[in-house]
C-alpha cells in the first residue's frame, strides 16, 4: 500500500507563494502518475496538476497554468508543487495523488487510488 504525505500549507496573501511536498512512501507501476487535487469548502474535490514519474508529462488545470509548476525529486520520492501569484479562490485543502495513468483531457479522482490525507492553503486579500 503506497502511502503519501503532504507537507508545505500554510497561510499567504494574494500574490504570494507557497509550495507544496509529497512524499511517497514508494513509487511503483502503481504510481506512474502522481498529482495534486485541491477541495473547497462546499465544492467538489478538482484535479489541479499532475506528472509522470518520468518527468515527460504534465498537466494542468486552466485555472493555475501559468502560475502552478509541478515537478518531482525521484531520489525522494516526492512530488512538489509550486504555487505562485495566489489568489483568494486558491484557498482550498490540496490533496496529493498516485495511480497509474496520467489525465489527457480532465482530471478526475477515480484515476487515482492512492490519496494523502491533505494540507491547507488559505490565501487572503
Amino acid at each position: 500500500q503506497v502511502q503519501l504525505v503532504e507537507s508545505g500549507g500554510g497561510s499567504v496573501q494574494s500574490g504570494g507563494s507557497l509550495r507544496l511536498s509529497c512524499a511517497a512512501s514508494e513509487y511503483t507501476y502503481s504510481t506512474n502518475c502522481m498529482g495534486w487535487f485541491r477541495q473547497a469548502p462546499g465544492k467538489e474535490r478538482e484535479g489541479v496538476a499532475a506528472a509522470t514519474t518520468s518527468g515527460g508529462y504534465t498537466w494542468y488545470a486552466a485555472s493555475v497554468k501559468g502560475r502552478f509548476t509541478i515537478s518531482q525529486d525521484n531520489a525522494k520520492n516526492t512530488v512538489y508543487l509550486q504555487m505562485n501569484s495566489l489568489k483568494p479562490e486558491d484557498t482550498a485543502m490540496y490533496y496529493c495523488a498516485a495511480g497509474r495513468f496520467c489525465p489527457q483531457a480532465t482530471m478526475l479522482t477515480r484515476q487515482f487510488p492512492y490519496w494523502g490525507h491533505g494540507t491547507q492553503v488559505t490565501v487572503s486579500s
